[in-house]
């Protein structure tokens, strides 16, 4: 600092500097005086300062740091090396104030210091290099200052090693979450390279500073499947949030983070999480250790060299959606057309309508979307016609993110359609007109025998020809797939078909229909046990479910839920009961979550727009019956 730049901060001339510090200043104000002097204290000014000689030894180090609360071990490694090698350290911070820094640079430049570690505040900050290289003080940079020679952890390096592995694991939803510090910057940077060398599209959104429960939404709704942390406080953070929604690493997600070897505090989570192992203390040796070798043999530093090593693979796995077998639903696909009134239509009667409207639908399509909102892959083999409707068919599926490799278009005959009648108490009556659906033949499915590969559940139903029905269970068992099969209109099931079925899931009607010889529903469920269904589960509306099988006989109670519409209530209890049996739910569990996606599919108009999403249905349960998420 030289009496120019006083006299520039000052607002003054270089004369009027001159006289106030060699006490000539009677001609001079007492404001402006009392102004200069301020600021010649402030900055340190001593008069002629250049003469200052550089080869006096002082055996002080200046360190300049810069956080509003600075707790890194680098500083800790920095002080401990200097006072090792018999070097006093002289700490000022310049608490992100760059008037403040430049004042520290002049005080450690008035003390001689024998070299000084600068770690700036910002880029702007490197124009007050010239103080200290006019004294020819030694100098280390620390830090993402912009200068090449500037030694630094190298976040940059250590952030695309992260991202790479959880990109070679096959994830392309990949969050940065990142701390307060300025390594954030360089960390970002790192994990943008990743992607954009893996081909993977940068989202801003993605880029994570604080933490809250909508966090757990993004896993659930698969809209983040693993994350790279520079932060590992924000790692347990993380860690512990997932928890509270029953969200399990690396299973629903993947964690990896940085971890400062020296902090011992959240020692306990170095096994539980997969970690890159940085020691902030050793860069601050290296840091002292460069500088002395400039002040003691004149030897320029080299850059600080980061082993990059993952300590553990525990919270690092493939993205969820490839770890759980996906959902197969073979069905009906219909435009289905509600029509309101306040009375269901009865023979001799004319009925008046309150409103109409029409939206996609069938039991295929309903199972289909309604498995997909609980967080599962979903293949759907159905069949269109080739109008406009089939279109409107096509985006409602890849809208809900649904693979329609197995759809095919009909040119012969139109999409099926179906007429539900809903009066006003929520009950409903069906009419159907099959339409393409008849086109489903055991051709197509054999066809599709490829999407039957890594499925976990194939849901089925009898809006399709019988024979189909039994050519999809035949293929399924020989791959090893659990049935799910929904007797929609169907007045018998032949026997080789239940000997197939896993799961059979009638209503109260159409169990009856199917057992006219028996009278209770327990004796009707005991026939079709006979007959090799493994599980009979009936749908009785607002009085819940009963469970039957070889080795219980049970009665669920329904949820409660005022009813608006009660059509598609079994494909809502349908697909929530196939989504927690593939997250390896116990039957009586699943049948338990099924009755909520049920309860509120009916409090609901329409049906694919009513179908619930995971986040919903677990945000309730967990408010209203918590244990019910605990898987044991």
């Amino acid at each position: 600092m030289n009496i120019r730049d006083i006299a520039k901060l000052a607002g003054v001339s270089v004369s009027t500097v001159s006289k106030i510090v060699n006490k000539k200043d009677a001609s001079i104000s007492n404001e402006t005086r009392e102004r200069v002097l301020k600021i010649v204290h402030e900055y340190n000014y001593t008069p002629y300062s250049a003469t200052i000689n550089s080869a006096t030894t002082t055996g002080s180090i200046g360190i300049l740091i810069n956080s509003s609360n600075y707790v890194d071990q680098t500083l800790n490694g920095v002080i401990d090396f200097a006072q090792q090698k018999g070097y006093s350290p002289i700490v000022f911070n310049s608490l992100d104030d760059q008037k403040q820094e430049l004042k520290n640079i002049t005080a450690l430049c008035t003390k001689q210091v024998d070299g000084i570690i600068w770690d700036p505040i910002a880029e702007s900050s490197l124009k007050n290099l010239k103080h200290i290289k006019s004294l020819g003080i030694p100098l280390i940079l620390i830090g993402q200052s912009g200068e090449e020679t500037s030694l630094s952890i190298p976040y940059e390096e250590l952030s695309y090693f992260l991202a790479k592995q959880l990109i070679e694991k096959n994830h392309k939803k990949i969050a940065c979450i990142i701390g307060e510090d300025k390594s954030k910057e360089a960390f970002i940077s790192g994990y943008k390279q990743a992607l954009f060398d893996h081909n993977l599209k940068f989202d801003e959104s993605m880029i994570i500073h604080s933490l809250d429960n909508s966090i757990n939404d993004d896993i659930i709704e698969k809209q983040i499947s693993g994350f790279i942390s520079g932060d590992f406080f924000k790692s347990i953070e993380l860690y512990n949030l997932t928890m509270q929604s029953s969200l399990e690493c690396p299973k629903d997600y993947s964690l990896l983070s940085l971890r400062d070897v020296t902090d011992e505090k959240y020692k306990h989570y170095q096994d539980r999480l997969s970690t890159v192992p940085i020691n902030k203390n050793t860069f601050g040796k290296y840091v002292c250790q460069s500088l002395i070798d400039i002040i003691t043999k004149d030897q320029e530093p080299k850059l600080y060299h980061q082993e990059i090593v993952l300590e553990n693979v525990q919270s690092i796995g493939f993205p969820a959606e490839n770890q759980y077998p996906t959902i197969l639903v073979v069905g009906s696909v219909n435009m289905d057309t509600y029509l309101y009134s306040s009375n269901l239509p009865h023979n001799g009667s004319t009925n008046f309508l309150s409103n109409l409207s029409k939206r996609p639908g069938g039991k295929g399509l309903n199972q289909a979307i309604g498995t997909a909102k609980l967080g599962h892959q979903v293949r759907l083999i159905g069949c269109v016609g080739a109008d406009s409707d089939s279109n409107t068919m096509f985006q409602e599926l890849n809208k809900n993110g649904i693979n329609t490799e197995g759809v095919s278009r009909s040119e012969d005959i139109e999409t099926g359609q179906a007429y539900i009648f809903v009066e006003s108490s929520g009950d409903s009556m069906i009419s159907i007109l099959p339409g393409a659906n008849t086109e489903l033949s055991p051709t197509t499915i054999k066809d599709n025998y490829h999407l039957f590969s890594n499925v976990g559940f194939c849901l089925v139903q009898t809006e399709v020809p019988i024979e189909t029905v039994e050519a999809t269970c035949l293929i399924a068992k020989e791959k090893g797939v659990k049935t799910i099969l929904k007797p929609a209109a169907s007045k018998k099931i032949p026997d080789s078909l239940l000997r197939k079925t896993d799961y059979f899931v009638p209503n109260e009607d159409e169990l009856s229909a199917l057992c006219p010889d028996f009278n209770t529903i327990e004796e009707k469920a005991e026939h079709l046990i006979s007959k090799g269904v493994n599980n009979v589960i009936v749908t009785l509306g607002k009085q819940g479910v009963f469970l039957k099988n070889k080795e219980k006989e049970k009665y669920f109670p329904a949820a409660d839920f005022s009813a608006v519409d009660s059509t598609g209530a079994s494909d809502a209890f349908i697909s929530a009961l196939s989504a927690y049996l593939l997250r390896d739910y116990c039957l009586e569990k699943a049948i338990r979550i099924a009755t909520y996606a049920a309860g509120f599919l009916v409090s609901r108009d329409g049906i694919t727009n009513a179908l619930v999403d995971r986040t919903t249905l677990e945000s309730f349960i967990a408010k209203n019956d918590p244990n019910l998420l605990l898987k044991n």
